[in-house]
């Protein structure tokens, strides 16, 4: 980033810690405050090692999103996730059960509200592969002794077992965003919800099959659990949205990736993704992963460094073609250069090819692919 555009960059964050800080102290001061509240993110790990992420606010008080909903309802949700007053340096608690002990960890949130849980545990998880959950607590700010405990359940997504991973852009990938649009996307990101937003036809389907992998007793095979983990640029304002889509949509769970724009840069979301995908890769050495993502922005390119970096680690590369013939041109090119390299990345605009190209390579079973035409 150039000098100057860094120093704007730092003084606007200074500015809003500083009037965060004031704001905070002022309510406090005068004994006003609205009811706190502990955002609970997907969180991830291994058997002996889980993160969970979340952040900690004055309670944001959405309206339960409809089908049916006006834009006005929808932009006024809206405003409300971006006005949000969060509780910097806040101290935390997670609570972990597990079949031999109770493991407690203690975490402060940042200036933004944010805190980050690790558990490290002296004895691996006995339990199967899947969602174990875990109790968040607010033990710092309180307002007073009659202050009612502030928690969260959690929940941390523990993939042993797996055959593959899963990796997957959202905007214009899994969800019709119009990013190469702004004005398009902005109207779309700001006037809809979980209910009017749509995924592209046959994602749900396709993601299933993946996450159920060979299928469950499929020719007697033994039904698999593979993670599918979403990594977008979208603002961790927009979670609950974007979680709430997914279980709309039928689009499978799994530990949503976004970003703090409080801590924006140029280049960010580049930087962003290639640093999530290097953690997911190193968190679990021993799984394979498939990527997916859209021409729109830099997928290939970055999925590209990825398997330069990690040889052997990629089984395939979707994706989706949002894009113009001139940068249709140098997504081939690259998917030649890959194919070099014994990975193959597929530009398609459509679900079912994706689907039945992971049907002809075992990544899904041979009947869980979409109808051609999706």
């Amino acid at each position: 980033m150039p000098g100057w555009k860094g120093m704007i960059v730092a003084v606007e964050r200074e500015v809003e810690r500083g009037f965060d800080w004031l704001r905070l102290r002022l309510k406090r001061r005068r004994g006003r405050r609205a009811p706190v509240e502990i955002l609970s993110y997907r969180g991830h790990g291994t058997r002996d090692r889980l993160f969970l992420k979340g952040r900690v606010l004055e309670t944001v008080d959405l309206a339960p999103a409809t089908a049916n909903d006006s834009w006005r309802r929808n932009l006024r949700n809206m405003s409300r996730r971006f006005l949000s007053s969060e509780i910097p340096h806040a101290l935390m608690r997670g609570s972990l059960k597990t079949s031999h002990s109770l493991l407690e960890v203690e975490a402060t949130a940042d200036t933004e509200g944010f805190f980050d849980l690790r558990f490290e545990l002296s004895e691996p998880l006995k339990g199967d592969t899947g969602w174990y959950p875990v109790e968040i607590e607010l033990l710092a700010p309180r307002w007073g002794k009659d202050q009612e405990p502030v928690r969260a359940a959690g929940s941390v997504l523990v993939p042993e077992g797996a055959r593959f991973g899963v990796i997957s852009d959202l905007d214009d990938t899994v969800v019709q965003s119009s990013a190469t649009d702004l004005l398009k996307m902005a109207r779309l990101t700001l006037l809809g919800n979980a209910h009017t937003r749509l995924p592209f036809e046959g994602v749900a389907g396709f993601y299933q099959a993946l996450q159920n992998g060979w299928s469950r007793g499929y020719d007697g095979g033994r039904g698999e659990f593979n993670p599918i983990f979403y990594v977008s640029s979208s603002p961790w304002n927009l979670y609950d949205l974007l979680e709430d889509f997914l279980d709309v949509h039928g689009v499978p769970a799994g530990p949503l990736f976004l970003k703090d724009w409080g801590r924006r840069t140029i280049r960010d979301h580049e930087r962003h993704k290639l640093g999530i995908i290097r953690t997911l890769l190193a968190t679990y050495p021993g799984l394979p992963f498939v990527l997916i993502g859209d021409s729109g922005e830099k997928d290939p390119e970055i999925y590209r460094q990825i398997v330069l970096e990690h040889p052997g680690r990629i089984r395939a590369i979707y994706i989706r073609d949002v894009t113009t013939k001139e940068r249709d041109a140098a997504v081939h090119a690259i998917a030649a250069e890959l194919r070099t390299l014994g990975v193959e990345m597929l530009l398609t605009v459509r679900t079912a090819e994706a689907a039945e190209h992971a049907a002809r390579t075992g990544l899904i079973a041979p009947d869980a692919a979409p109808a051609p035409g999706v």
